[in-house]
C-alpha cells in the first residue's frame, strides 16, 4: 500500500496526501486529504446526475429556464432551479435577467463552462468505448452473486 492509504502503483505522498511532483497521479491525487476538499466539491458539483446535460444543452445557445426546462428530460423545476443556481454561483453558467415585462431571465455557458466541454466528450468517449466491457462485468458479478460465489476478479488490464 502507497503512503497515500490507497493500494495500487507505489507513489510518495507529499503533504496533505498529495502525490510528488512527477509521479503518474501527481494530478489525481490533490483529491486526497484535507488539501482536496475544494477539488472533491468541484467534482461533485460537476459529476451530479444534472449538470452535464445542462451545460451540453447550453453549448450551442442560451436559454430561458423554461427552454432549457424542455431540452433536459426528466428534471424537475426545482432541481433545475437549484442546479443552475449552483453553477451560476461556481461561475460556469451567467444568468442575464432583462428589465421587460415580463421579466426575461437567460442562461450560458461562462468561457470556464465551456472549458468542461472537452474533457466531459472524453469521458463520454470513455464510457462509450468501455460501456460492453463494462456491462459484461456487472452481469458476471451478478451471476457470481447468484450462486453463491463472491465475485470473480476483472481481468488484468491488457
Amino acid at each position: 500500500m502507497s503512503e497515500s492509504g490507497s493500494g495500487g502503483a507505489s507513489q510518495q505522498a507529499g503533504p496533505g496526501g498529495t502525490s510528488q511532483p512527477g509521479t503518474p497521479y501527481a494530478h489525481t491525487c490533490m483529491i486526497r486529504g484535507d488539501g482536496g476538499r475544494s477539488i472533491r466539491a468541484v467534482l461533485d458539483r460537476i459529476c451530479d446526475k444534472w449538470t452535464l446535460l445542462i451545460v451540453a444543452t447550453l453549448e450551442e445557445k442560451r436559454m430561458r429556464f423554461g427552454e432549457l426546462q424542455q431540452h433536459v428530460p426528466g428534471i424537475s423545476q426545482r432541481m433545475l432551479t437549484l442546479t443552475l443556481r449552483n453553477l451560476t454561483r461556481d461561475g460556469l453558467v451567467s444568468r442575464t435577467a432583462y428589465a421587460e415585462v415580463p421579466p426575461r431571465v437567460e442562461y450560458a455557458l461562462t468561457p470556464l463552462g465551456r472549458s468542461l466541454i472537452p474533457p466531459a466528450l472524453a469521458l463520454a468517449a470513455w464510457a462509450v468505448e468501455n460501456n460492453a466491457r463494462i456491462l459484461e462485468s456487472r452481469a458476471a458479478h451478478e451471476e457470481a452473486g447468484r450462486k453463491g460465489a463472491g465475485p470473480a476478479d476483472p481481468a488484468p488490464a491488457a
